[in-house]
């Protein structure tokens, strides 16, 4: 007798006091969030590290589409996305003043930088700007590969022909029409120059054998944005489950994971988080 009671006693308990940290999030009544985001984030892995947070902590399953960023907004334009993560601020800007997009954040920011043959045939180690190290490798006609994809590193690699004052076109000058970690791989195997971000590098460093020869310039500064999918132009667009993923992006826990991620591996963070800033004062 002694015993049943005991037995109804913990089961009253334990329907009193249901046990700490079991419980899963609610489902969502829309659960999938579709993300359309920049090569760098899937290549460099740091998708693999914010997703499953996310996941677990809400109830939403994220369906990540990795792409070059003229994609990635060209997706968010037909709304075939919810929420897009991009890295080229003069394009994000016109979607955001027609209205296809909205709420543009600050996330993380990190380097462009030029790389190539540890060799360095045209000699443009240590070159200050960009552009100049571009006219030495446009002269020799010295081969370099272009993504070619009219991603954020495109972007930014036809601006800086521009102001270099040279349209490049020859045999030396190849498109790849690929992902930052396929062409740096192209790269690699042709012994070739090549625009990328740091943190993709990086990643990649081993397996291409190239050598970081131009950094610091301003104009490699690479800055990434969060916007959400304007759901009164796009009535199907997951509009809470859009924000929920970018709100969580900008979160403590996501902006902490980005201090680190990256630490381990090669010593130093691929991406420095900028919640809540401006672009000016990242650049301070």
């Amino acid at each position: 007798m002694r015993g049943r009671q005991f037995t109804y006693l913990m089961l009253a308990a334990a329907l009193m006091f249901p046990a700490v940290g079991t419980a899963e999030p609610a489902a969502p009544a829309q659960p999938e969030v579709i993300f359309a985001t920049t090569t760098s984030v899937q290549d460099t892995g740091l998708l693999d590290a914010l997703v499953p947070l996310f996941e677990k902590s809400s109830g939403y399953r994220v369906k990540a589409i990795a792409v070059g960023t003229g994609q990635a907004l060209a997706m968010a334009a037909r709304g075939e996305a919810d929420v897009v993560l991009a890295h080229a601020p003069d394009t994000e800007k016109k979607y955001i003043a027609d209205g296809t997009l909205t709420n543009r954040r600050l996330m993380m920011h990190n380097w462009f930088l030029l790389a190539g043959p540890p060799a360095d045939p045209v000699k443009i180690k240590g070159t200050a700007k960009a552009t100049d190290a571009l006219k030495k490798i446009a002269e020799a006609k010295a081969t370099f590969v272009s993504r070619g994809d009219d991603s954020g590193t495109h972007k930014l690699e036809l601006k800086l022909w521009e102001k270099a004052e040279l349209k490049p076109s020859g045999e030396w000058y190849l498109q790849s029409g690929q992902g930052m970690g396929k062409t740096l791989g192209i790269a690699g195997e042709k012994q070739a120059y090549v625009i990328t971000d740091r943190s993709t590098y990086l990643s990649f460093q081993k397996t291409t054998g190239l050598t970081a020869l131009v950094e610091g310039d301003p104009a490699f500064l690479n800055i990434y944005h969060l916007m959400e999918v304007n759901a009164e132009k796009f009535p199907k667009v997951n509009a809470a489950g859009g924000k929920a993923f970018a709100d969580f992006l900008l979160s403590a826990t996501a902006q902490d994971t980005l201090k680190a991620f990256g630490k381990e591996k090669f010593g130093e963070a691929l991406f420095t988080p900028d919640a809540g800033k401006t672009v000016e004062t990242v650049l301070q």
